[in-house]
């Protein structure tokens, strides 16, 4: 479980393929310091499992739902990442709860600071204005939503900490509606 509330910027070092998935090495000096194999590290808003650490670099395996799921494949060497390590009891929930669990990637329409995204066919049920939803890892709050896109505000210090601040019309961004919408959803048994 995550916050939204993005710890690092780091850096994608490279993706190592292995038949469908692969070995994404990720350098990230602040969530390294304490990183053991096991622990949970968002990279980008995806939860991924830590396999090594070694210095400030850590590796996670990824498989193709992880792929084809999100925009992790489409990164180069060099490339910012957003990075959070998993929440614990004793941490501040600063963003809202996020699982890491990527709903399907979405397309800039327009930069910051108002950002303007589309969503993927089908996501727009689960996006409400003033509700929440992640980009790229990071917790914002849905200024205006239509059947096709949403649109949030960023603040300064969100463009200057994220990867949002570089990102421009055309980039993919991960995107994670808020669970409990998914829940009500089949809890009143809704058609999808």
């Amino acid at each position: 479980m995550f916050t939204g509330i993005v710890e690092e910027l780091g850096e994608f070092v490279g993706l190592m393929w292995h038949g469908d998935g692969g070995v994404v090495t990720v350098r990230g000096p602040l969530v390294t310091s304490d990183a053991r194999p096991g622990d949970s590290i968002a990279v980008n808003g995806v939860c991924l499992t830590v396999v090594s650490v070694a210095g400030d670099r850590f590796t996670v395996d990824v498989v193709k739902e992880t792929l084809d799921r999100s925009s992790l494949g489409g990164l180069s060497a060099g490339d910012p990442v957003n990075l959070e390590r998993a929440a614990t009891p004793a941490t501040r929930l600063g963003g809202h709860l996020v699982q890491g669990h990527v709903d399907g990637v979405g397309t800039i329409l327009e930069g910051a600071p108002e950002l303007s995204v589309a969503l993927p066919p089908g996501m727009s049920r689960y996006v409400v204005e003033k509700g929440s939803i992640t980009v790229d890892g990071v917790s914002l709050t849905v200024v205006s939503v239509t059947d096709r896109a949403f649109s949030v505000s960023l603040i300064p210090t969100t463009l200057e900490l994220t990867t949002l601040g570089h990102k421009g019309v055309g980039d993919l961004v991960n995107l994670e509606v808020d669970v409990i919408a998914k829940y009500v959803e089949k809890l009143v048994g809704v058609a999808s």
